[in-house]
């Protein structure tokens, strides 16, 4: 059983200190993660800051290689040899760190001078069905889930959308739910490549499949014939959840007002969002124009 307690405020003093003295980072730009409180992930937080201090359990043995895949093999990483902020200090580029581990319980600080300090939204659709949902279209999703680093987000049937909303919530938990085993693949694909802590994947929404797991301040959905089940379940464990459906049916879009007033749901608003492209062809190429339904029942 993990340790809840590896790195007190003493501990992580301490090794701010060791840092301070050692490295010539200021401490006003580094972000601190203890990764061994909570399932947090190390690559999009290095990803949008310039400094990360991550305080690591020992026994991670990729965490360099995941973190190179990821495209940050120029990040530089300090670090000393021992559990122990003490000692010399070393520094090297995450691309000459990929074939070595964490080896002790130990703070390292991972300096990217590339962050940009944004979200990231908007995954590239390669290899990705999403039920023709683009990044762009996925973009203004995330941005009607609103989703904050704590919560505990559902997604269902969303694929690369649970991956975005694993960045988003940080801090949180994601549970994504694929009825496709092929689907659930390529989630799984998504979670090593980008080695993703705060996933949870689930084949289908019930009492059993969900037991242990946070009831959803956030729920997205792609409309399907189980979404009223799905619904009224999630809805039960939280009824004042944010929800968020996703349709290319005009028919299910005009139903769906009655359906979430049966559920208790409330300030539903129902738009169409339409993205059309230029192609190599020098022509402009319609996408798919999906409903996009939002609601709650605040008040």
């Amino acid at each position: 059983m993990r340790d809840e307690n590896i790195f007190t405020n003493e501990i992580i003093l301490a090794w701010l200190k060791y840092f301070a003295d050692n490295t010539p980072v200021a401490l006003e730009k580094i972000k601190m993660m203890d990764v061994t409180k909570k399932d947090k992930n190390l690559i999009p937080a290095v990803e949008s800051n310039k400094a990360v201090m991550a305080f690591m359990e020992a026994g991670d043995s990729e965490i360099f290689y995941h973190m190179w895949s990821a495209g940050l093999g120029e990040c530089e990483v300090w670090y000393n040899e021992g559990s122990e902020p003490s000692g010399p200090i070393k520094h090297d580029k995450v691309r000459d760190m990929i074939n070595r581990g964490i080896n002790a319980n130990a703070g390292m600080l991972v300096v990217n001078e590339t962050a940009r300090n944004v979200s990231k939204t908007g995954l590239d659709s390669t290899g990705s069905s999403n039920r023709g949902a683009g990044s762009e279209i996925r973009s203004v999703i995330l941005s009607k889930l609103n989703i904050a680093r704590e919560d505990t987000v559902c997604v269902i049937g969303g694929e690369s959308l649970a991956i975005e909303a694993a960045f988003a919530a940080s801090e949180g938990t994601v549970i994504a739910v694929e009825y496709s085993g092929r689907e659930r693949d390529r989630i799984e694909e998504h979670v090593d490549f980008f080695d993703l802590k705060n996933i949870a994947i689930r084949d289908h929404v019930d009492s059993d499949t969900f037991k242990g797991l946070p009831a959803p301040a956030v729920i997205f959905l792609v409309a399907s014939a189980t979404m009223e089940q799905e619904l009224e379940f999630l809805l039960k464990r939280n009824p004042k959840a944010q929800v968020v459906i996703y349709t290319l049916d005009i028919t299910v879009a005009g139903n769906i007002r009655g359906i979430l007033e049966k559920q208790g749901m409330r300030n539903i608003e129902i738009i169409q969002i339409s993205v059309t492209r230029l192609d190599s062809k020098n022509a402009f190429e319609p996408q798919p124009s999906p409903w996009i339904i939002t609601a709650n029942a605040l008040d």
